[in-house]
This record gives structure tokens, C-alpha cells and sequence, in this order.
């Protein structure tokens, strides 16, 4: 990650970012490429679970879930 860029799992609900890096490996790194979460994606936090697991967020038009261990290997910027 780099200095401003925070794990996508801590954006609180409403928050906008644009996905800077993906440390994600593997089978899984497939399956987020495969959803448009590629460097520059804008993403929105728009739900989280009572627990907080998993977390709703707008990717291009489309809402998807994601479990926060996933989320905390991708590194985005907050937009202000």
C-alpha cells in the first residue's frame, strides 16, 4: 500500500474510493479482476452486515459483497 492508501475493508458506509493496488492472490485475484476491481475503480461502501462481515460496496453500477478478510488485501484511496 502506499502512504495515503488505506485497506478497502475501513471505509465507512457512504465513503468513495478508486482501487490504487490488489495484493490478492491466487483464485480470488481472478474472481476480483472478473468484477471490474482493477487500479482506478471507483468504489463505494453502501452496507455492512450487523457483525460487519461481509461488506456491500458499488462497483460499476453493481453491488457486490465481499468478506472484510478479502477486503483488507486491496488498497484504495479515499475520495473526499
Amino acid at each position: 500500500m502506499t502512504r495515503k492508501s488505506v485497506p478497502l475493508s475501513t471505509l465507512k458506509l457512504g465513503e468513495t474510493s478508486n482501487v490504487v493496488h490488489l495484493e490478492v492472490k491466487g483464485l480470488l485475484r481472478r474472481r476480483i479482476l472478473d468484477l471490474g476491481i482493477v487500479p482506478g475503480t471507483v468504489l463505494t461502501c453502501i452496507g455492512k452486515a450487523p457483525a460487519g462481515d461481509p461488506i456491500a460496496y458499488l462497483v460499476r453500477d453493481t453491488v457486490i459483497a465481499l468478506r472484510s478478510e478479502d477486503a483488507k488485501l486491496i488498497a484504495v484511496n479515499k475520495v473526499v
